[in-house]
C-alpha cells in the first residue's frame, strides 16, 4: 500500500526511514507491503535519499488516488486539521502523532473517519514509542478503567530527576535539558504541564468515552519546585514527579488534571527517571498496569506511527471500532472535589493551630531549614476542604504539592 507523509521533521523522517528499512520484516509480520510515495514539506532537502518524493503542494497528496494512507507529523492544529479532514473525506486512512490536534479536534476527526469508512489512528500522540492507546482500547477492553496516571513528559521528568539525583536547581536542570536538546528554547509547554495536559485529555477521552478538551483543565507545572521541596520529599521516603491523571469520581464525574505530586519510593512510578515516561492504568480486573519506555525520540515515536500504518493497511476494507463520543454537559469534576493529601511548606506558622485544624500532624524536617520554616502533610480529604482549613489558620504557604497514592 502507498503511504504519504505530511511533515518531514524528526518523526516524519523516522517514519520514512522505518518503512523503507524494515519493509521485509513488515511484510513478514503483517502480510502487508508498504511504500512511501509522497512527502509533503515546505522545506528543501537536497541530497536526502527521499528527495525525489518531496512536494510542497498538499494537492499532490490529496488528489493522488494511489495513496491509501496519509501520515500527519506536522504538529499544531493549522493547517494539520484542514489537511487531515480533507484526506479523511477523500477516503484515505490517516495516522497522526500530533497530540495537540487529537486533544483539540479528535472527536471531529473520528466522526469524519466514521462517516467515510476509514480509520484515524494516533498511538504516537500520547506515549511516543510506548504503546498506550492500543492497550487501553483493546487489551484492557474487558476492564472498567477507574483511573489513569502518568509521567507523560520526558523534559519535565529529566529536570526533576536532575534535581533529585544531582541536586541541581530547576534553572540549572532546565539549561542542561536545553543543551542536550530535550527542552525547547521556549520550554513553557513542557515545564508548565501543557504537553502532559494534551496527552491526558486524549487518554481521558478514550477511557471514559467522551471528548475532553484541554481548555479549562487545572494544570500546574514544575517551575516553582525547589530543592527544599525535594529534600522534604526525601525525608518522607518520596520523590516529586509531574503527574497527569484522570479519574472517575464516585459522583460519576471525570477528574482531569496535571500537577507535581509526592510519590512514595515504593511506587512503580517513582523509579521512572530521565526522559523516560510511564503510564499507569487501573482496571477493575487487572489492578494497576504500567506501560514504560521512551516517550519521545525519532525512531521510538516513528515505531508507534508505523504500527498504526500497518493497522490501517491490515484493516483497509473496514473501519475499526475505535474512538469516543462528543463531550457531555457538566461531565468534568472541579479538582477541588477530589480527595488528596497536601504537602505544605510555610513560614512563621503556629504548630498548635495546625494540629487544631488537622489533628495531630507529623511535621517534616530537612537540613538547613530556617528556624521559622515548617513543613507537614495533611490528612486525606477533599482538596477544597483542605484549602479552606489552610485559609482559616492564616498560613503563609511557600509551597503546596499534592500527595499521590500510586
Amino acid at each position: 500500500m502507498n503511504v504519504a507523509i505530511m511533515g518531514f521533521g524528526v518523526v516524519g523522517s523516522g517514519v520514512a526511514e522505518l518503512i523503507t528499512k524494515n519493509s521485509d520484516s513488515i511484510m513478514k509480520n503483517s502480510n502487508v507491503s508498504l511504500k512511501v510515495t509522497r512527502i509533503l514539506d515546505i522545506r528543501d532537502f537536497p541530497g536526502n535519499p527521499f528527495e525525489g518524493l518531496m512536494t510542497k503542494s498538499f494537492e499532490d497528496i490529496l488528489n493522488d488516488d494511489t495513496i491509501d494512507i496519509v501520515v500527519e507529523t506536522m504538529g499544531g492544529v493549522k493547517p494539520a486539521f484542514d489537511f487531515v479532514s480533507s484526506c479523511l473525506k477523500k477516503g484515505k486512512h490517516v495516522v497522526s502523532s500530533n497530540k495537540e490536534l487529537v486533544a483539540t479536534k479528535g472527536y471531529e476527526l473520528l466522526q469524519l473517519a466514521r462517516e467515510n469508512n476509514v480509520n484515524f489512528l494516533f498511538e504516537a500522540s500520547v506515549g511516543g514509542g510506548i504503546p498506550i492507546i492500543r492497550p487501553i482500547s483493546r487489551c484492557l477492553a474487558g476492564n472498567q478503567i477507574s483511573e489513569i496516571a502518568g509521567i507523560l513528559n520526558g523534559t519535565s521528568n529529566f529536570i526533576l530527576t536532575k534535581m533529585i539525583v544531582d541536586g541541581m536547581s530547576f534553572e540549572q536542570a532546565l539549561k542542561l535539558a536545553q543543551d542536550k536538546g530535550y527542552a525547547e528554547k521556549d520550554p513553557t509547554a513542557d515545564v508548565e504541564g501543557f504537553d502532559a495536559l494534551r496527552k491526558i485529555c486524549i487518554l481521558a477521552s478514550l477511557a471514559f468515552g467522551n471528548h475532553v478538551y484541554p481548555d479549562g483543565i487545572f494544570t500546574e507545572g514544575i517551575s516553582k519546585i525547589t530543592l527544599d521541596d525535594v529534600a522534604y520529599a526525601e525525608s518522607c521516603d518520596s520523590v516529586i514527579k509531574l503527574i497527569a491523571k484522570t479519574k472517575k469520581l464516585q459522583n460519576g464525574k471525570i477528574l482531569v488534571m496535571v500537577s507535581p505530586c509526592f510519590i512514595k519510593n515504593d511506587s512503580m512510578l517513582s523509579g521512572v527517571n530521565g526522559v523516560f515516561n510511564a503510564c499507569l492504568v487501573r482496571g477493575d480486573a487487572t489492578g494497576d498496569v504500567l506501560m514504560y519506555g521512551k516517550g519521545a525520540g525519532k525512531l521510538a515515536t516513528a515505531s508507534a506511527v508505523v504500527g498504526d500504518v500497518i493497522d490501517c493497511a491490515v484493516n483497509d476494507d473496514k473501519r475499526k471500532f475505535f474512538g469516543w463520543n462528543e463531550p457531555k454537559e457538566n461531565m468534568l469534576a472541579d479538582y477541588l472535589e477530589s480527595e488528596t493529601a497536601l504537602y505544605i511548606r510555610a513560614e512563621k506558622a503556629d504548630k498548635e493551630k495546625i494540629n487544631s485544624a488537622f489533628g495531630n500532624i507529623d511535621f517534616l524536617t530537612r537540613e538547613g531549614a530556617a528556624e521559622d520554616e515548617i513543613a507537614f502533610i495533611t490528612p486525606v480529604m477533599k482538596e477544597g476542604e483542605l484549602r479552606n482549613l489552610l485559609d482559616s489558620i492564616g498560613l503563609n504557604v511557600i509551597s503546596c504539592i499534592r500527595v499521590a497514592d500510586y
